[in-house]
């Protein structure tokens, strides 16, 4: 049974995501479908790849992701379908996909042009339902990526997220919040070894380090929040603390509290680790 996952900043307060489903169902009644997220912050591009760049490998290789997150609806900016090896990615050209494309680049990317893969009517605010959603259907029902357009050699890249390395420091920088306040940031990626902590580059060039955690500190909104600790349980309720999250990026937290408020912390605001 093909599977079609949704990533929106829609919420479901409104019909937006029921609507799109069912487009789709009616292309294809087979399909199942997986929600990653509706709640994106509205027009969050870089919340959204995020969310991609972390949630996509443990799918279906052959999975369609359709990804609605369009600042630009309604433009002059693509829609796009994209053959990864983390199966098809389908949304506006606007650089959501980078952080995906970054790990693993696109083999084929067309425009979503063929009229005859649209709704006959496209709304100029309503991409996901008249563009996206019946594109998705289509090529999970096993239309080819060339029937829908031709083929974008350049789609829209952002910026990869600040990453730095020195000979006594690291600088990162704040990437995604999550709804318990917890700060992701782009240092990393992070594997415990002992006590000490072997740092592979994945937003910056350079090679991977071994750092000794009990001789770091970290600092961040002009604070300095200590070492970097493995559990929430090695703080006190309410207090910050810094650790390797899920995904190996360096985290910031506190514990049973609000991290990003308690701290003062923003989206792109500098993180450092310091080597003493």
């Amino acid at each position: 049974m093909a599977l079609v996952t949704l990533t929106t900043d829609f919420g479901l307060q409104d019909g937006y995501v029921g609507t799109m489903k069912g487009v789709m169902a009616g292309i294809a009644p087979e399909l199942s479908f997986v929600d990653i997220t509706h709640d994106i912050r509205p027009q969050d591009l870089r919340g959204a790849a995020y969310v991609l760049w972390t949630s996509l490998p443990y799918f279906p290789d052959d999975a369609v992701h359709l990804v609605v997150v369009d600042p630009g609806v309604g433009t002059s900016r693509h829609a796009i379908a994209s053959q990864t090896s983390w199966g098809v990615l389908v949304g506006p050209d606007n650089g959501v996909f980078s952080y995906v494309w970054d790990v693993v680049p696109a083999e084929l990317t067309v425009a979503l042009e063929n009229p005859n893969y649209q709704r006959p009517v496209v709304s100029s605010t309503f991409h996901g339902r008249d563009i996206f959603s019946p594109a998705a259907a289509h090529i999970a029902a096993g239309v080819p990526l060339r029937e829908f357009g031709p083929e974008v050699s350049h789609p829209v890249r952002m910026s990869s997220p600040g990453m730095s390395l020195e000979d006594r420091s690291i600088r990162g920088e704040v990437l995604y919040i999550d709804r318990f306040g917890n700060v992701m940031t782009s240092i990393g990626r992070l594997v415990w070894e002992g006590t000490l902590l072997h740092l592979d580059p994945v937003f910056a060039k350079g090679e991977s380090r071994t750092l000794n955690a009990r001789r770091v500190r970290v600092f961040a909104g002009g604070r300095d929040l200590g070492r970097i600790v493995r559990t929430y349980g090695e703080v006190s309720t309410g207090d910050a603390l810094v650790m390797v999250g899920s995904e190996g990026l360096l985290e910031i937290a506190i514990n049973q509290g609000h991290a990003a408020r308690g701290l003062a912390l923003g989206l792109g605001d500098v993180v450092e680790i310091v080597v003493a």
